[in-house]
This record gives C-alpha cells, sequence and structure tokens, in this order.
C-alpha cells in the first residue's frame, strides 16, 4: 500500500452497486474490571517504515517528539478519564443527542444529511433492530466507511459492516489474488489467482445488501479522498503508514480503527478522536420498578416495591414518576444520581426538604451520555490503555503491545517479510527485536513489566505468518463492531487497544508440557520442513499447525446441526480450514426450516433470490463454492427422535463431532443427550443481541450442556394479568393470551366436534370439574350465538368485544374495588403494583379504537371464511353507529387479588359443576346445531405470526395491548417494541455471531490436537456492547461414587448379549454387587421390587428385547444396535446407591451372544 500526501486526486476506480443464553449477563461494571491502563511519560519511539519518502519524512520528526500541530488538540486526559471507562463529563443521552454529540455529528464536522429521513428496511433489519434501535440505524445508514486491505480480516470486516446497514463502504486493495489468500478469504475462488483482489470481491460483497453501495478502489489514499469517510479501517500496511492515516482522520474529524492478525495472535486499536459521545454504553433497556418507601432524611433511602430487585448499580442515574406525598421529585430538572445500597433498596441523598413521602411511585434509570478522549496511535504506541481480554492472561497485552511494535521492525528490516515459520534463527532475532522495543519503552508504559515473557514471543514469530480464519472471524468481528459504534455511538468502545491469542490451539508434546516452553503448556512440536508453504490455499495453517495437522482437519466427520445465522458462519469457517475436505471426510448438516426475508441481515450466504428455499441446501452449495473441495451433505431433517432411524448409530459411530447451531433448548438438550450417548464431542454455542457465549462438551474431560440450565424465566401471575397490570409487558401478554383464546383454541374443539360423532359423549362429558359445561358454552358461542354471516356481523362482535375488554369489565373491577377502597389494614387497595384503573369510550374517531375493531372483524372473517367487503371507512360509520346497552354490575361476582385466591378459585370451579343441574348441560347441547346441518364447514385455526404485516395479527396484538395500558395509565408501546415482547423475537446482529463462531472453531482446532487439559479449553461469555470477553475453564464432569467405583456422566454399565430378566439381574449382583430393585426404559417399568410375584415370576423368562417389546408396547427398530435402561440399585449392605444407565448392545447377526459387562 502507498500513502500519497499531496492535494491531486489520484487516478481512482470507483464502482457501485441471528439459547442457550448465555450463562452470564455482564453488567457495566464488568467492563471496568476488565480494563487495564497503562501510560507512559517517554517521549521516543522508533516505529520502522518501509514504504515512501514522505511517510518516512513525517514519522521521522514525529520519533523527536515534534508532533503536527492537530496532534495537541484535546489528547491529554486528567485522572477522571485516565481509565477510558469512568467520565465526570456526564449528561443525558437524550439531551446530547439533541446537541448534536453523536459519533459522527456536529461535533466532529461531517455533513451527514438529516438522519431522521433514511427509512429502515424493517423487514430486513428486523432482529437487528432489537439490538441497536431506530436511532443508531439511522446514524449507521449515514455514514460511509473506507476499509483498506481485502484479505481475510478486510473481508470479514467489511461483510459484518455491509450487513449492518452503512451508507456506504468503500474496498480499498493494491494487490492480486494469491493462492495464499484463499486460507481465509472467502470471497476469492482459485480461478481468480492473479486478478485484482478488490475488482472480485466487491460485486460479491455488494450482493449482501442491496441498502449499501459498495465501492472500490486501488489508487493511493490521500488527504482528499480520505475526507470522503467518517470511519476509516486499516487491515494492512506498517505502522508509520497507519499513524499518517490516522493523523489524516484526526484533521477530518473522522473515526480511525488498526486491526491486524499474526497467526494465533491479534491486534485491535481505535481512535474515535478527542472528544467522542457514547450515547448508551451497554444497550440495555431502562430499569423501571415500583417504589414502596422514600425515606425523609439525609440519606433518602428508597425501597423497591414487592421485594423486587431495583437492578440499579452504584452511579445509575434516575427520575422519579406518581410518587405521592414526595412530589416533587417528579419534576425534578435533573436526574439523581443513585448509591446502592442492596438489591432491593438505594440511596438518592438528602430527602429533608422535599414533602414527606405518602405512597406509590415509579423509578425509571436514564441513560447517561459519556465522552471519550481518546489518543492518536502515535501517542498510544508510546502510553497504551489496553482492553484485556482474557484476565487468566495477566501482562499478556503488554507483550504482545512490544510483539505488534517489533514485528513492523522486523517487516521493515526483511522487505515486507515476517519471520520464517517455526525458524529458530528468526524467533532469536524476533526476541532481540522485542528486547530492544522494550529499550525504548519505559516500564510504567507497560504496565510495571520487567522481563520478556521470551516463551510467548518465540510462539509469535513461529506462528505469524499464518492466516486463519477463525481468527479473522473473531478479530473481524470485533472490529466490525467497533466501526458501527463509531457510526453510531451506541455501547461503548474499546479503549484503546485490544490483543487477543489462541495459543491453545497449538499441539503439545506427548512427553511432557512445560510452561517454560511455550505459552498455555504447550510445547511446540511442529518442525520448520512441516510448516513450509506448497501453493495451497491451506499455506496459513500450515505455518501454524504444520501439513499433518491440516491432513486430520481434512480427514474429519463432523455434524452441524442448524443452518441459520451459526450455521452459515460454520460452514464458512469449516470450508476455509478444510475440514472434511478429503475423501475419507465429510460434513452434514440440517435444517428443515426456508429462509426469510429476515434472514438475510446476519445469514450471509443466503440472497435475496434464496427466499423460501430449503435453508442446508443453499447453504452447503454456498460453502461449497468457497471450497469445492469440501464434502458437505445437507438434510432437511429436525433432530429428535422421530429421525433416530436416520441418525442412527451407525450414523454417530461414524462421526469425529457435533457442532449446534440451534435455536431452541430442547433441541440442544436433546443432542447433548445423543453426543453423550455417543461419546461425541460437542460444540454448543448461542447468541443474544450483542451477548454471546461458547461451550465445548468432551467426553470424559467436561460437564455437558445439560448439566446446567438457564433459571425458568419469571411468569406473570395470572390474577396481574386479568385484572391488576402494572406494565407493558403485562398487557402484551394479556393481549397474547386472549388472541390464542379468540382465534386459535376454539376451531380445534369446534372441528373436532363436526368431524367426531363421538367428541361430546367421549371426551367433553369426561372432562373434569366445570369443563364440559364451558366446552359446550364455548361451542354454543361460536356455532350458535356469535357466528356471523358477514362481515357486517364482525364488525358488531369487534364492537361487543371493545366493549367488553375495556369498559364492562374494567367497570366491574371498580365495582368490585372501588377507588377509595381500603385493605383490611388501612392502607389503600389501589397503591404499589395496583394501579386504579378507569374504563374508556369508545370514538370511532380514535385510530386505535378503530384499529382494533378492524383487526378483530378481519380475524373472525378468516376464521369463518368470510370476504372483508368493508372499507375501513364503511367500518367506521358502521362501528360509530352502533349502540350497545349500559353496563350492569354482577352481583357477587369474586375478583381473586392473590394468586392464592387465584388456584382457591380455580379449585373450586372444579367442584362447582357437581352441584348444578344437569338439565342446564342438556339444554345447551340440544341447542348445538348437529353436524350434518353444517356439512362442508370447518373453522380456520389462525396460528400467530408477528412477521406478516398484511395479517392483522399484530394490529390486533398493539390495539389491544395499548388500549389495556391506556385503562390503567401505563406507558403504550409502539409496534416494534410490542412484536419484540409478545413475538418473543431474539434481538440477533452479524457481529456476534462472526465472534462466537470463530471462538467454537478455535475450540475445535483444540479437539483435533487431542487436548486433555481443562485449562487448555475455553468456555466464553463475550458482550460487544460493554465490550467484555470472559474465559473460562469448562467445569469438570460432576463425579458419582458406588462403592469404590467412581463414574461420571460419561460412563455407563455396557452388557453384551442377549440375556433374560433373570440373567440381567444375576449378572448385576455377580459382576457389580448391586441389586437392581427397579428397571426402566424411557417411561415404562419393566421390573421393579414391588410387583406382584407371578408377574415378577412371569417376566424373569423373558429375553430383554421381549421384554421391552411387551411392556411398552413396541416394536425394537432394526436401525437400533442397542437399549438404554435406567436401574434403581441397592449395594449389598441394602442401601440405596446412585448408579450409571445401562447400556445394552444388541446381539448381531454375526457375534454369538456374550454375558460380560463394563462400567466405563
Amino acid at each position: 500500500m502507498s500513502t500519497n500526501l499531496g492535494d491531486q486526486q489520484p487516478e481512482k476506480e470507483l464502482e457501485g452497486p441471528p439459547a442457550k443464553k448465555p450463562r452470564r449477563n455482564p453488567s457495566s461494571s464488568d467492563c471496568a474490571a476488565a480494563a487495564t491502563v497503562v501510560t507512559n511519560s517517554s517521549a521516543t519511539s522508533a516505529v520502522s517504515n518501509s514504504n515512501g519518502d514522505i511517510v518516512h519524512a513525517l514519522v521521522s520528526c514525529d520519533i523527536q517528539g515534534n508532533h503536527p500541530p492537530h496532534q495537541s488538540e484535546g489528547i491529554a486526559m486528567d485522572s477522571s478519564t485516565r481509565n477510558g471507562m469512568e467520565h465526570a463529563d456526564e449528561e443525558p443521552a437524550v439531551r446530547a443527542a439533541s446537541h448534536g454529540m453523536t459519533a459522527v455529528g456536529q461535533t466532529n464536522g461531517h455533513n451527514q444529511g438529516d438522519c431522521n429521513e433514511v427509512q429502515i428496511d424493517e423487514g430486513l433489519y428486523s432482529r437487528q433492530l432489537y439490538v441497536l434501535g431506530h436511532e443508531a440505524m439511522r446514524r449507521m445508514a449515514a455514514t460511509s466507511i473506507l476499509i483498506s486491505g481485502l484479505k481475510g480480516l478486510g473481508v470479514e470486516i467489511a461483510k459484518n459492516i455491509i450487513l449492518g446497514g452503512v451508507k456506504s463502504v468503500c474496498l480499498h486493495d493494491q494487490g492480486n489474488v494469491e493462492m495464499g489468500d484463499l486460507a481465509s478469504q472467502f470471497f476469492l475462488r482459485e480461478e481468480d489467482v492473479g486478478k485484482s483482489r478488490v475488482d472480485v470481491c466487491r460485486p460479491r460483497l455488494a450482493e449482501l445488501n442491496m441498502y449499501v453501495d459498495v465501492t472500490s478502489y486501488r489508487g493511493q489514499l490521500s488527504r482528499d479522498f480520505l475526507s470522503q469517510f467518517q470511519v476509516v479501517v486499516m487491515t494492512e500496511g506498517s505502522l508509520a503508514e497507519s499513524m499518517v492515516i490516522n493523523d489524516i482522520c484526526r484533521q477530518n474529524n473522522g473515526h480511525f480503527l488498526l486491526c491486524k492478525t499474526f497467526g494465533l495472535v491479534g491486534q485491535l486499536f481505535c481512535d474515535f478522536g478527542p472528544d467522542f459521545t457514547v450515547l448508551d454504553c451497554n444497550g440495555e433497556p431502562p430499569i423501571s420498578c415500583m417504589v414502596s418507601l422514600i425515606t425523609h432524611d439525609e440519606k433518602g433511602v428508597v425501597t423497591a416495591a414487592d421485594e423486587a430487585r431495583h437492578g440499579l448499580e452504584d452511579g445509575d442515574c434516575v427520575t422519579f414518576q406518581e410518587v405521592q406525598g414526595m412530589e416533587e421529585l417528579n419534576h425534578l430538572a435533573e436526574p439523581l444520581r443513585i448509591k446502592y445500597i442492596n438489591p432491593y433498596s438505594f440511596a438518592i441523598g438528602d430527602t429533608t426538604h422535599y414533602s414527606p413521602y405518602v405512597r406509590g411511585g415509579v423509578v425509571t434509570q436514564v441513560k447517561m451520555a459519556k465522552h471519550l478522549h481518546f489518543k492518536t496511535l502515535r501517542d498510544s504506541l508510546l502510553q497504551p490503555t489496553f482492553v484485556e481480554m482474557d484476565i487468566a492472561k495477566w501482562g499478556r497485552p503488554q507483550q504482545l503491545h512490544l510483539a505488534a511494535m517489533a514485528l513492523d521492525d522486523f517487516r521493515a528490516q526483511h522487505k515486507g517479510q515476517s519471520p520464517r515459520p517455526h525458524n529458530q534463527q528468526d524467533a532469536l532475532n524476533f526476541v532481540a527485536l522485542c528486547q530492544a522495543v522494550k529499550g525504548r519503552l519505559s516500564q510504567e508504559a507497560l504496565g510495571g513489566l520487567e522481563a520478556l515473557d521470551e516463551a510467548v514471543l518465540t510462539t509469535v514469530s513461529r506462528t505469524c505468518r499464518g492466516d486463519l480464519c477463525p481468527m479473522q472471524s473473531v478479530m473481524g468481528s470485533i472490529a466490525a463492531q467497533e466501526v458501527l459504534k463509531a457510526c453510531s455511538g451506541k455501547f461503548h468502545p474499546v479503549f484503546q487497544f485490544l490483543y487477543f491469542d489462541a495459543f491453545e490451539c497449538l499441539p503439545t508434546s506427548q512427553a511432557a508440557a512445560s510452561a517454560e516452553a511455550a505459552p498455555n503448556g504447550a510445547n511446540l512440536v511442529i518442525s520448520e520442513e512441516e510448516a513450509q508453504a506448497h501453493n495451497s490455499r491451506y499455506d496459513g495453517q500450515y505455518h501454524v499447525f504444520g501439513k499433518a495437522f491440516v491432513h486430520k482437519l481434512q480427514s474429519s466427520k463432523w455434524f452441524v446441526v442448524g443452518s441459520g445465522a451459526i450455521g452459515c458462519e460454520l460452514l464458512k469457517n469449516f470450508a476455509m480450514m478444510g475440514l472434511g475436505c478429503s475423501p475419507q471426510g465429510r460434513i452434514i448438516i440440517t435444517d428443515m426450516d426456508t429462509i426469510e426475508k429476515s434472514n438475510l441481515n446476519r445469514q450471509f450466504l443466503f440472497r435475496p433470490q434464496d427466499v423460501q428455499r430449503i435453508k442446508s441446501d443453499v447453504a452447503a452449495a454456498a460453502a461449497k463454492a468457497m471450497n469445492p473441495q469440501l464434502n458437505i451433505i445437507s438434510h432437511q431433517n429436525r433432530v429428535g427422535p422421530d429421525t433416530e432411524k436416520v441418525y442412527d448409530d451407525t450414523f454417530f459411530e461414524g462421526l469425529d463431532g457435533v457442532a449446534n447451531a440451534l435455536d431452541n433448548v430442547d433441541a440442544r438438550m436433546y443432542m447433548d443427550r445423543r453426543c453423550v450417548f455417543y461419546k461425541k464431542p460437542l460444540l454448543e454455542s448461542g447468541t443474544l443481541g450483542t451477548k454471546g457465549n461458547v461451550q465445548v462438551v468432551i467426553p470424559h474431560l467436561t460437564e455437558s450442556y445439560s448439566s446446567s440450565q438457564d433459571p425458568p424465566e419469571k411468569s406473570i401471575p395470572i390474577c396481574t394479568l386479568k385484572n391488576f397490570p402494572n406494565a407493558i409487558e403485562h398487557t402484551l401478554q394479556w393481549a397474547r393470551d386472549l388472541f390464542e383464546g379468540l382465534f386459535n383454541a376454539p376451531a380445534g374443539h369446534v372441528n373436532r366436534y363436526l368431524e367426531d360423532p363421538k367428541y361430546i359423549g367421549e371426551h367433553v362429558l369426561k372432562l373434569p370439574g366445570a369443563q364440559p359445561l364451558e366446552m359446550v358454552e364455548l361451542l354454543k358461542k361460536c356455532l350458535v350465538e356469535e357466528k356471523p354471516k358477514s362481515f357486517a356481523d364482525c364488525v358488531l362482535l369487534a364492537r361487543q368485544h371493545f366493549e367488553d375488554l375495556f369498559v364492562n369489565q374494567i367497570l366491574q373491577l371498580l365495582y368490585n374495588f372501588p377507588k377509595d377502597q381500603m385493605t383490611t389494614s388501612g392502607t389503600p387497595f389501589w397503591s404499589g403494583p395496583k394501579r386504579c384503573p378507569h374504563a374508556l369510550t369508545f370514538n370511532a374517531d380514535n385510530a386505535m379504537h378503530l384499529g382494533f375493531i378492524i383487526a378483530l372483524a378481519s380475524l373472525k372473517a378468516e376464521m369463518y371464511g368470510l370476504a372483508r367487503n368493508l372499507s375501513p371507512s364503511e367500518v367506521h360509520d358502521m362501528a360509530a353507529a352502533i349502540h350497545l346497552p349500559p353496563f350492569q354490575p354482577k352481583q357477587g361476582l369474586k375478583i381473586a387479588t392473590t394468586e392464592a385466591e387465584q388456584t382457591q378459585q380455580s379449585s373450586d370451579a372444579g367442584h362447582s359443576l357437581q352441584d348444578q343441574d344437569n338439565q342446564t348441560l342438556s339444554d345447551m347441547l340440544h341447542s348445538l346445531p348437529p353436524p350434518a346441518a353444517l356439512k362442508g364447514f370447518r373453522m380456520k385455526a389462525i396460528e400467530f405470526e408477528k412477521d406478516d404485516d398484511s395479517n392483522f395479527h399484530m394490529d390486533f396484538i398493539v390495539a389491544t395491548s395499548n388500549l389495556r395500558a391506556e385503562n390503567y395509565d401505563i406507558a403504550p408501546a409502539d409496534r416494534h417494541k410490542s412484536k419484540l415482547i409478545a413475538g418473543k423475537i431474539i434481538p440477533a446482529i452479524a457481529t456476534t455471531t462472526s465472534l462466537v463462531v470463530g471462538l467454537v472453531c478455535l475450540e475445535l482446532y483444540k479437539l483435533l490436537q487431542g487436548h486433555k487439559s481443562l485449562e487448555q479449553h475455553k468456555n466464553s461469555f463475550v458482550n460487544l456492547a460493554l465490550p467484555y470477553f470472559g474465559f473460562s475453564e469448562p467445569m469438570p464432569a460432576p463425579k458419582n461414587k458406588y462403592g469404590d467405583k467412581e463414574w461420571t456422566l460419561w460412563d455407563r454399565f455396557e452388557v453384551q448379549g442377549d440375556m433374560t430378566l433373570a440373567d440381567f439381574l444375576a449378572y448385576f449382583k455377580r459382576q457389580h454387587q448391586l441389586e437392581v430393585t427397579m428397571l426402566s426404559q424411557g417411561v415404562s417399568m419393566l421390573y421393579s421390587f414391588f410387583l406382584p410375584k407371578d408377574k415378577a415370576q412371569e417376566r424373569m423368562g423373558w429375553k430383554m428385547t421381549e421384554l421391552v417389546r411387551k411392556i411398552s408396547k413396541r416394536k425394537v427398530e432394526p436401525h437400533v444396535k442397542s437399549l438404554v435402561f435406567e436401574v434403581c440399585c441397592n449395594d449389598l449392605q441394602g442401601e440405596d446407591v446412585e448408579v450409571p444407565y445401562v447400556k445394552y448392545n444388541l446381539p448381531q447377526a454375526s457375534s454369538a451372544p456374550t454375558t460380560t459387562a463394563n462400567s466405563s
């Protein structure tokens, strides 16, 4: 790359066209804990340069400490801002945004036009919008990005940014495609070798997002050219060139990122200018909770209502609403900063100058903007600030910082060449250069670093020529997210250097694993000859791991379950790594879903023309195009008991491992059980917005996925939903339940009545309690009382439902519990979480009222197969003309106010029919039309579908929820938020997916290396918003014991042969000194000590397969090679002991039965 600082514009070629949830949700305080700040007073640096006299002259003057004038602006940081995390200069984010202090707003001088005019395609970006929000997306859509360098790292960054939806991306690269580029550059093909790298990549990247203008440029980077961009990303070139580009970005009030990888090491540097505003540091929705008490004293302690956790952290800012008594809090001009006391209370300071608190109140967190003061690259090289990515490697960033600077020097001395792979002499020279660089920096600058870690630095030298796709995924995704932060001001940026290494992926010596020999216990056993290039697409891996290991990758057999966002990223990485790319290897992928438009924002193997095609087929073909050597087979099966004929013993026994890419816990747990049963490693991962986690499951070493589970989601009490909502989540769940009760569930009962003559007698009348009466009432309502004959009838029904739901039910509630009702303890009934409601008055001119009528009438018409033949104006006029009788309260109606009362009422209802005159039920049955009278009619069951804006589903949910919210004076939710909550959408963004899969593939390297130490494997927990990176050793498999034998979930009794039950029981007593007291398979109890003597005696002579067949009423399928039995046992002393399950291997036709068994 060359850099031109002249004013002349060079010639250029410009062309244009997402758990398991993360097990931990790090707080913003984790970010501060993960950051280390190192400063340096030294003003000397030796940064080498090999690219041009102009660059050399500028850098040379700066080595002497003579900074260009623009470098002195706002660089110094005082003690309050020195750590980059805690700043005194905060203000409410809303005000900061209104002042124009956005990441790319007025403060940096770029004219982006009116962001509010940008239209966001919610169909495409739906999942990402729930991560970033509309405002951040609009700011991104007004930003232009330059990415320099289009090898594996550059294309990964570009891919994620383009999927994210910025205004434009310019791709800069002056090189041609080389065979080695194919190690990680997934948009290059072998036939592209020799062509311009940027010309080949541009159209392939442009396909990712039609809304992003993707251009290419092959000229020099001049000041004028760089002035077009708000963000510049450098992935190649020397430090000297990068410093010059960084300086120019500073002059242009732009943002600069430097990102590189050297084998198993990644480097990221961010400079977002002297005053960068972060509008939202963590992306979490503002916390809100109800208040039960505020003390009237100097401390001002606030206590949350109902013993609920407030969720706030020390230093958070809050506002108050609806406080009675201490009403001054409701009208404060500025938010109050809190002091954390405990999970249920916090302090706001002196409240003695306010009126005494009486009751009520809602406290809401206020997002505060932060101003960060970044240093330039040239200053940061001397005074680096690090984000610790792995706290277990304390001091590692300082070592890698020296290595990065020394590597730049080495390349300058060797005509741009890095140290030769696994060459001992180059490694010695490299360590000497590191020592020289260390001598030019102060000990303070390196965080008190006293000695070089020669093992780390030697490993860097041996492997730095490597080009690994998983490393590009990790660093490229982090860098891309930082670009989006620079564009939007959303989330806290990396401040300022981040280093990452994955040396654990290297092989270990079986003879000795010495921590002195290489980092993390790795003993490098790769010869220089093994690591030589062969003009192959796998040269980048040969340089790190050697040729033999790559051949092992190629002959591996893996099963990928799921072809969504994670599945697409897995296939990309696998293709680049060469996994399953020899005749002996293969990858099988399965997914039964079809591609939808919303998938295109994250699942980058799919294109608009692929919508409605099978995901697994399209993904497999796309991965095959990336590497034609890939042996990949696509299936369209759901994994589960129904497909065990396909994924049987033979299938799993032929695998080397499984990689899950699933979107639900049940399927994950099923695959986890299969992997444990077949003793196969499992790579598990998941994302939730900017959060992600990776878990590696290793046979006989770690716990399994199912060993630990997320806590269950907190459910909303029924009485809260029915009568006492206090949050929009409550009204949305109520609306969702109402949708099911009105439009889905009734159709099933009606159609069974119409189709099955025995439905009433054999099903309905045999239901317990009052259910028969309730069921017949439902049938009568659907088929007689509320059966519409026209769309006009549907409008009338909708108007009646409005009156019932938002008027009569509220008036009945207030009849039972008047506004001035007091409890037995003398406190107001309507206080705390109980919000006093008010009835609505229907107004056809109110858009929400009319929207409810249209949506409900349209859905009713769809259920009954009626045409919607009235226009909105006709519906308006008809609804306005409908007059309904006034409310009459029901006497003696009981309304539950607590969960206990609700449970009691449900229990009472179960017995109420016993006291009723069965004549009522008989009369209702006679009023039902006979099925013959409704011949040909079937009611349509409407399944809720959130993503179709034309089907009235979300129209009904939004209107119903917001009308109920109006009843209770709850702030309404717009359609976007309503869809998130009611549709239970999992927010997703491409960057998190790419990062998580990169970490998964690094673990795959370790699995294939055969690492058996927990220390070398990493479970990962990340949050790109903070940013937070947490790595931990996998949990070991829990140990159990019977007698003197230890066992884990990976062990089982393995029994060979065809035994009778008597043989089986005797075998355990003889071989394991265990008395089997109960024997089961699945839900079938095959034997127990309390069986009647005659039954037990009869079963003793049955073969085990016959026992299963007769008791479970299921035959043993031909594909089944073994049966799984669960046993309860007593030891010889009669004590109950916990033992593993039994794997009973069925005799094969070619082998004689035996009666041997072993416990693994």
